[in-house]
């Protein structure tokens, strides 16, 4: 089978500490806690997704814009983001029970507070907290596994948890649209409750309370900076698609400011929270950085879709979310091909390729009407899935392929958080995008602004297209096989 990409098992490695209490050969697989973290990493993921089908009937409850719900979404996946790397010093330091149990607990609470919200501030501030949990959640259940699994059952481990990955996409967008038409968009969250209580009650009992004998020192203030920094620019986007021009270049330098000290910390701290020194690896440089803008613009089609089909072109939230599975099963059925293709290929024309594919995908998108056959949304979106499984893979394929052994689990944390942050950026700019094209005199409503989003995202592309063939030919070769 393909190795499992991190794309497809997010933030692997996100502690420093990956020690195990007995030699490898003495270790019993842990099936059930496998189990028990996969399905916490399938709710997860079935919450961070299945909102868009239902963001304009909660706009219409609330009083607001579709597009406006996207700060639900963003706030979500920046919260994850910035917590995911002490993720790893809080199970060292208090435990993966404790922690994992009490990421659960607000997790569960979080998503009662979401369905109960009375307007979208509320949502927000509840989404933070929900966005906490997810964070605590399934990093520290994936290293309780990890550090109960011995090395010759890791393929199997990460094979458990690889599968909530594939399935939850795919279920997210109709059971999100089916529950918004025939009941209300507050079940979406409701449902995190029981399944959140039952894996309480089995975490208490299965997940071992396993610690180093030392813990390392917090970078509390790269944590800070970092926090202040994301924080400010999420605010300043809001602040310019509400315009509040003044307001928003002084958040957005304040943003500016604290991200470029925690950047300047973390090249002299000892034992910083992100380790930059990683990026003088060119491949990873490259494929972190325009990765990080690919992602950006990928992940937030699925957001889009939704709003486009609704709002521009009127269809049910039911409909709405049935098609957007088109995407997620193109990206499920190239799977097992992936790897094949990089190896006959190389990575560096595959991902080219996949970019390009990916390109056209967006500018089709742009360019569909009320009059376009559903069969063809069907077949366009299936092809969009496939160019976004292909370049997931091979960007995260190539990205660890020079990284010296050592070294993994800091590229690793790095690349996951610029990951998070970048698919909550991706949301946020197309927000802006939405917003922006509303208030142009010559762009239709309806479907307007959405398509010239979907036309801009094209166009910024082009920046990972000219990154991937700055690559070496012979990048990732070994890992691939190639070589």
């Amino acid at each position: 089978m393909p190795r499992p990409s991190p794309s497809a098992v997010p933030h692997l490695d996100t502690t420093r500490a990956m020690t195990r209490t007995a030699p490898p050969d003495q270790i019993e697989f842990p099936a059930r806690l496998a189990l028990l973290v996969a399905g916490a990493l399938f709710i997860q993921i079935l919450d961070s997704t299945i909102i868009a089908p239902a963001a304009p009937q909660m706009a219409a409850d609330f009083g607001v814009a579709p597009v406006d719900i996207n700060l639900a979404i963003t706030v979500y996946v920046f919260t994850v983001g910035v917590l995911i790397p002490i993720s790893g010093w809080l199970a060292d330091r208090f435990g993966p029970r404790r922690v994992f149990c009490l990421a659960l607990a607000v997790f569960t609470l979080a998503s009662i507070l979401c369905a109960l919200a009375p307007h979208h501030l509320a949502l927000t501030a509840a989404r933070v907290l929900q966005g906490a949990g997810g964070a605590m959640m399934v990093p520290v259940g994936r290293l309780a596994v990890l550090r109960t699994t011995g090395k010759t059952d890791l393929v199997r481990a990460i094979a458990y948890l690889t599968w909530p990955a594939l399935l939850a996409p795919v279920l997210a967008p109709l059971l999100g649209g089916a529950l918004t038409q025939y009941a209300s968009w507050r079940w979406i969250f409701l449902l995190n409750v029981p399944l959140g209580l039952t894996a309480l009650l089995v975490a208490i009992r299965l997940v071992p309370d396993l610690r180093p004998d030392a813990v390392p020192h917090l970078d509390w203030r790269g944590f800070a900076s970092t926090t202040v920094g994301v924080a400010f620019l999420l605010i300043s986007l809001e602040q310019l698609g509400a315009g509040g021009g003044s307001s928003a270049v002084v958040m957005l330098a304040v943003a500016v400011l604290a991200l470029a000290w925690a950047v300047r910390h973390f090249h002299r701290c000892d034992q910083p929270l992100l380790d930059l020194r990683v990026l003088r690896v060119r491949t990873f440089r490259l494929t972190a950085a325009s990765g990080s803008v690919y992602r950006a613009v990928i992940i937030t089609i699925p957001f889009l879709l939704p709003l486009l089909f609704q709002v521009g072109l009127g269809w049910s939230p039911a409909l709405s979310g049935a098609v957007v599975i088109a995407l997620f099963v193109g990206n499920m059925a190239i799977k097992p091909v992936t790897t094949p293709l990089m190896r006959r290929f190389g990575i560096r024309t595959v991902l080219f390729c996949s970019i390009a594919v990916g390109m056209g995908c967006l500018g089709a998108m742009a360019c569909l009407t009320a009059s376009t056959p559903i069969a063809l949304v069907l077949i366009l979106l299936v092809v969009s899935g496939v160019a976004r499984s292909i370049g997931f893979t091979a960007y995260n394929s190539a990205a660890f392929a020079d990284v010296e052994p050592e070294r993994i689990n800091h590229a690793n944390t790095l690349l996951s958080t610029l990951q998070e942050l970048g698919a909550g950026l991706g949301v946020a700019v197309g927000a802006l995008l939405v917003r922006l094209g509303q208030e142009l005199p010559h762009v239709p409503e309806g479907a307007g602004p959405y398509r010239l989003t979907f036309a801009v995202f094209a166009v910024v592309m082009v920046l990972p297209a000219v990154a991937a063939l700055r690559l070496p030919r012979t990048a990732g070769d070994e890992v691939t096989g190639r070589a």
